[in-house]
């Protein structure tokens, strides 16, 4: 009788377990689709301990690498600053902002290595400061650092000839195609636009609004043979270009799809 009782037991908990588990599978797939808020994927990118290391391709061709990381930032009162009083490591006492940094280099068709920097901070409510990209093109090198507090862009191009640098509002970045005549001249609109390049129309308000509005979902992502789940990210550049990333539950960059089919892939995924 106890025998009996026993293997009954066992045999309720093994049946319990599986159906637990198969719930967790299954239930989890019927859910492929549903949204999800963009501003708790982008938290989880923003607070990921570990940095994504990226290979780019371009249709299938190995172009180049990149690395993506984020920083939190904190808060610092005066009297811990004069006292030399850091918190332990990882510990983040008062939040003042986040730092995305994604840095690498490409190499392309006739020309020589082209390495790129990108740093983005942003606020606690995920809007961001201030941006600074750098493109090194030896012996050129090509800088945008804009200012939300500002309200400015500044552009910075150096070579072996030396530096010269322009400072535009963001009111001057409301007419794009007037914008390109005053930097490359009055035919540059038409030359763009006989390339089939499409100027995107920026409304006039106090900031720089190019469109950009994120949605996220809950999604699959294929590693070797099996299915991963993942947050699809998606985002249209001006209602012209569309940008897919999908990210781990902890926040790591898996995958990024842009325009001209440029893949970046994790290097986690390469050799799956």
């Amino acid at each position: 009788m106890r025998y009996r009782l026993f293997f009954l037991t066992v045999t309720v908990f093994f049946v319990t377990m599986n159906v637990l588990l198969w719930r967790a599978e299954f239930g989890a797939r019927s859910r492929y689709g549903a949204p999800v808020p963009a501003e708790t994927v982008w938290e989880k990118v923003l607070t990921c301990p570990d940095n994504s290391y990226l290979e780019i391709r371009r249709k299938g061709a190995k172009i180049g690498r990149a690395v993506w990381s984020a920083n939190i930032g904190e808060a610092l009162s005066p009297s811990r600053v004069l006292n030399d009083e850091l918190p332990p490591e990882g510990m983040i006492q008062q939040l003042a902002g986040y730092t995305l940094d994604f840095d690498g280099n490409l190499s392309l068709d006739e020309l020589s290595r082209v390495r790129f920097n990108c740093n983005l901070k942003l606020g606690t409510n995920q809007t961001w400061q201030e941006l600074a990209l750098k493109v090194t093109l030896k012996p050129f090198a090509w800088s945008v650092h804009a200012s939300e507090a500002l309200q400015s862009v500044t552009l910075t191009a150096e070579d072996d000839e030396g530096r010269n640098e322009r400072v535009l509002s963001f009111a001057d970045l409301q007419n794009p195609e007037k914008l390109l005549r005053d930097l490359g001249g009055a035919t540059l609109p038409a030359t763009l636009a006989a390339f089939g390049v499409r100027l995107p129309q920026i409304g006039r308000t106090n900031s720089v609004d190019v469109g950009l509005k994120w949605e996220a979902r809950n999604d699959w992502l294929k590693v070797g043979r099996n299915p991963v789940r993942v947050y699809r990210l998606e985002a249209r550049l001006f209602d012209l270009y569309r940008a897919t990333l999908f990210v781990s539950p902890v926040g790591e960059i898996l995958r990024v799809e842009l325009p001209d089919e440029i893949v970046l892939l994790n290097d986690a995924l390469i050799n799956l």
